[in-house]
């Protein structure tokens, strides 16, 4: 447990606690070893190389070295056999007689074709926060929180990961003890959503008689055999249907971007961690902005926004759960989904969702949908105005609603590359109009939190109502987390009117603003 400490730098009434998450480079994943894919001098591949070698150990030092790995490596993981017995299936074509093969050697050999990913070696930073959807059992006043964090590991990999605790009605935050090891997901194909390619396919150049002719063949919901069968027509009229073949490379490359995640029932929730999955994050699954959305009936859903990282491009996917067991992923698309940052309001305004936007990559903007899944054109309501955000402007997650309108945290970038976290107040029927701001940043990073992988940077992805205190996870300079308490009705009272010019500006350029 830790109590709220007085920090001398921005207003007294933000104060950052003492918790540090740091990287732990002791989480690790076991996961698929390839010793190369190039063919050997004999004509080999060296992977049929290293089997061969394996195979050839006698009995005793066969189960020698098994014993020595078990021990070594069997408390780091939760089935680390397992693991062996399926690494080793995946290679065991190049095995002659390999279903004859005792347990023990396919079991070593699969332990050749393992090694161990550490999540978390290089950094644990930019959370997002919201209620846990389990509060039972509390003392009256208290919250249950789930906070998702960005690991990030070799290669400068990001994945998500879960953290839990609690808050009291004293404002003292509690968090439970850290994960040790690692569960990854067992991930499957989903059920598509045809609007899903029908809004990819439209932010593509070229023709697209040959994708209505898929799609047309396609229900609202189908699986790969449908849309297997439905490209077979197309690559069936090759002849009379150009660019057949590039429309089927289209479908598969958007497909490959949705897929379910499911983690095992009852197992711990910090143990969970969501590793790229799919081609279009291959290099990263970063800064998810997590939302508890309520739907009009009152149905609640998990959802969050990220970006994906594909080592050169990036493009923004929508994450969905109701119990963080279970998770779809899928692809967004138009003009408001453009570039990274795109958070989503808590609930739908005047019949449509909203979400905050950095398509112009500077400037805080709103956007709406039809289906959570396209973005029209985002009404910028936010653009650089003061010293300490004048380099670009974006979100730090989700809008969370007040009384007084709907309270976005901001994060500038300023001088020396510095980053801060401000606030912007927008009006709770009409988003695109603004009704405060602050002048001045609430956070800024001081002392320890300058020095990291990235200097001078705080930075969020969401923060939590808990009664009148905010409760405000931060990354500090990309490499831990941190936790700030945010005096509520302090922070509301310091948001000022825009100014003239500003307002002016806002209003000149809504267009499609929400009704």
């Amino acid at each position: 447990m830790t109590v709220p400490v007085t920090d001398g730098r921005g207003p007294p009434w933000v104060r950052r606690t003492d918790h540090v998450l740091r990287p732990d480079p002791d989480r690790v994943l076991a996961r698929l070893f390839l010793p190369g894919q190039e063919i050997g001098p004999s004509g080999e591949s060296r992977s049929a190389a290293v089997l061969g070698r394996v195979l050839a150990l006698d009995d005793d030092e066969v189960d020698r070295e098994l014993r020595d790995l078990v021990a070594r490596f069997g408390d780091r993981h939760h089935d680390i056999e397992a693991t062996w017995d399926e690494h080793f299936a995946l290679v065991r074509h190049r095995v002659a007689g390999a279903r004859q093969l005792p347990t023990n050697r396919r079991r070593l050999a699969g332990a050749y074709f393992t090694h161990e990913y550490s999540v978390e070696a290089a950094a644990l930073f930019n959370p997002s926060m919201v209620q846990h959807p389990d509060q039972s059992g509390l003392p009256a006043g208290s919250t249950r929180l789930l906070m998702t964090v960005r690991g990030t590991g070799e290669g400068h990999v990001s994945s998500m990961e879960i953290r839990t605790g609690t808050i009291d009605v004293a404002g003292a935050v509690t968090l439970d003890a850290a994960p040790t090891r690692t569960l990854p997901p067992v991930v499957t194909e989903p059920r598509f959503v045809r609007a899903v390619f029908e809004h990819q396919l439209a932010d593509l150049d070229g023709e697209h008689e040959n994708a209505g002719f898929v799609l047309a063949a396609l229900g609202p919901l189908f699986d790969r055999a449908d849309l297997d069968a439905a490209l077979d027509d197309l690559r069936a009229q090759r002849l009379t249907r150009g660019s057949a073949v590039r429309t089927t490379e289209w479908f598969d490359r958007i497909a490959r971007r949705s897929y379910r995640a499911e983690f095992p029932p009852g197992s711990p929730w910090s143990e969970r961690v969501l590793m790229p999955q799919s081609p279009a994050e291959s290099h990263g699954i970063e800064d998810v902005r997590l939302v508890r959305f309520a739907a009009d009936d009152g149905t609640v859903t998990y959802l969050g926004t990220y970006t994906a990282f594909d080592g050169r491009d990036i493009s923004i996917q929508l994450l969905r759960t109701h119990d963080f067991a279970a998770f779809s992923s899928e692809p967004l698309s138009g003009p408001g989904a453009r570039n990274k940052g795109l958070a989503l309001f808590p609930r739908r305004i005047g019949g449509r969702y909203v979400a905050l936007s950095r398509a112009d990559r500077e400037s805080n903007a709103v956007s709406v949908s039809d289906d959570l899944l396209r973005w029209g054109e985002p009404v910028v309501v936010q653009r650089p105005e003061h010293g300490w955000e004048l380099v670009q402007l974006g979100n730090c997650g989700p809008p969370i609603e007040t009384e007084r309108g709907w309270l976005v945290l901001t994060h500038g970038v300023g001088a020396m590359r510095t980053y801060s976290i401000g606030a912007l107040l927008l009006d709770l029927e009409d988003p695109t109009r603004v009704v405060g701001r602050l002048a001045c940043p609430l956070l800024t990073a001081t002392g320890e939190e300058r020095s990291g992988y990235v200097p001078n940077v705080v930075y969020s992805c969401g923060a939590m109502k808990h009664g009148r205190t905010l409760v405000l996870p931060y990354g500090s300079s990309d490499s831990a987390t941190r936790i700030a308490l945010v005096d509520l009705d302090a922070l509301l009272d310091a948001l000022r009117p825009p100014s003239t010019t500003a307002s002016r500006l806002a209003r000149s350029r809504r267009t499609d603003g929400p009704p």
